[in-house]
This record gives structure tokens, C-alpha cells and sequence, in this order.
């Protein structure tokens, strides 16, 4: 128990720059004491004790200001930062390394009893206000931002903005965003949409670069093969002189 504390305290300090020190966090960080709440809420409901952990979770969404239904599943490491106003419904499912701010819902949009709230993977950023709605499935490292109201999908390693949210870089374009951080700028957070001129240039200009690269790494490949053929063929002409002696 006590190692699970303590590497929660240390990933508050990896993700807050605020954060001055262990008895700050333990003392001072809501989004803390919700998820020690929650682990405790979860293990009662996991063995069959719902009300008592109904009421841990109301004590704790009363204290906080953070409310998580003692059914969800919640990874290693998560952190809430301020955390006020957020929302996870009993079925979510949250992995390892995730980050949420404040105002975030993990809400369902039905009724029926099941599977009904998202699952958010390995290492996913929600912005605050963001909305995630239904039995939806976030990829690993995603980004969900601001004020978002997202109702489908998130592929690993993309962005999803706006209202219904859009995906705004798609797994294909990460070759090409890790080509432009090599050139020292990254345009993350721009729109992949046709009708964003900045957007369009940018890519343009990446694409330009890159397609040069790969075309002098193809001649200077061809001129080291031509300036090696000459000794090859020599090598080759002695290698044959030498058969033919014997």
C-alpha cells in the first residue's frame, strides 16, 4: 500500500511544476485523496460491501470535490490535477499513467446496464472540461483536449479537439510530426483539416523536407555503390586470374 502512495506522490510531482514537497501533496492535493478514497471504495465493493462503498466514495466526492463510483477500474500512478468537478461512472476503466483536469467526465449515454462509460489506455492526457461520453476506447499516449465532447474512438498517439471532438492527428501523421521535431519544430496541435491554410503549409513544408532527405540519402547510397564498384571489379578480375592459374 504504502509503495503504490508513494509512487503517486512521486507522479505528482513529475506532472505538477507546483508541487514543493511530499507533505504538500499528501496534505494539499485533492485529486490525491480521491484516488486513496477510490482504492479503498473499490476493494469494498469488489467484496460485495456496495453500500458501505457508496458512502466511502460520497464522503470522498464530498471532501474533494471529486466523484468516482467505487465500480471503476483505475491503473497505476493516475493523477487529477486540481480535480474539481470530475466525474467517472461506475464502468469506466482507466489504465496506467493517466492524467485528467479539472471538470472531466467519464459519463455514460444510456440507461441500459452494461458496459456504458469509456476506457481510457496507458498514459492518455483529458484537458479540463473534457466530456467523454459512452463505452468508447482512448489508445495508449491520446490526448483528449479542453472542453471536448468526445463520443467516439481515439486511435493511440492522436489528438482529439472541438465539439464533437475530431481526431486532429491520426496515428499516419506521426511520422511526420517526429520529422519536423528533428528539424526543431513541431506543429503539434494544428489542424490536419484541408480547409487550414497554416496547417496545409506546414505540411507541405515538412513533406518537402523529408522528400529531399530521402532523396539525397538515395544518391549518396548510389555514389558510394559507384565509387566501390571500380575495387570490386578489380577484386573480382584477381580472384578469376587466380582460378585460372590453378
Amino acid at each position: 500500500m504504502f509503495s503504490r502512495i508513494r509512487e503517486d506522490v512521486s507522479s505528482v510531482f513529475d506532472r505538477d511544476p507546483a508541487a514543493r514537497s511530499t507533505w504538500e501533496i499528501l496534505t494539499c492535493y485533492p485529486g490525491l485523496h480521491a484516488v486513496l478514497f477510490h482504492r479503498l471504495a473499490h476493494r469494498l465493493w469488489g467484496w460485495g460491501l456496495r453500500w458501505l462503498a457508496r458512502w466511502l466514495s460520497h464522503l470522498a466526492r464530498w471532501l474533494t470535490g471529486i466523484e468516482i463510483h467505487p465500480g471503476a477500474t483505475i491503473g497505476r500512478r493516475f493523477f487529477i490535477d486540481h480535480g474539481m468537478g470530475v466525474v467517472i461512472g461506475e464502468t469506466a476503466e482507466i489504465g496506467d499513467d493517466v492524467t485528467l483536469y479539472h471538470g472531466v467526465t467519464l459519463g455514460g449515454t444510456t440507461w441500459n446496464k452494461g458496459k456504458r462509460h469509456p476506457t481510457l489506455r496507458n498514459g492518455v492526457v483529458v484537458g479540463a472540461g473534457a466530456k467523454l461520453l459512452g463505452p468508447i476506447v482512448v489508445g495508449d499516449y491520446a490526448k483528449v483536449g479542453s472542453n471536448a465532447v468526445l463520443v467516439k474512438d481515439v486511435p493511440p498517439g492522436a489528438t482529439a479537439v472541438g465539439i464533437p471532438a475530431k481526431i486532429i492527428m491520426a496515428e499516419q501523421d506521426l511520422a511526420r510530426e517526429a520529422h519536423a521535431a528533428k528539424l526543431g519544430f513541431s506543429a503539434y496541435g494544428l489542424s490536419t483539416r484541408d480547409d487550414d491554410p497554416v496547417a496545409q503549409a506546414i505540411r507541405g513544408l515538412t513533406d518537402h523536407t523529408a522528400d529531399l532527405e530521402a532523396r539525397i540519402a538515395d544518391l549518396a547510397e548510389k555514389l558510394e555503390r559507384a565509387t566501390r564498384a571500380p575495387d570490386e571489379a578489380r577484386a573480382e578480375a584477381t580472384r578469376l586470374r587466380k582460378v585460372v592459374d590453378k
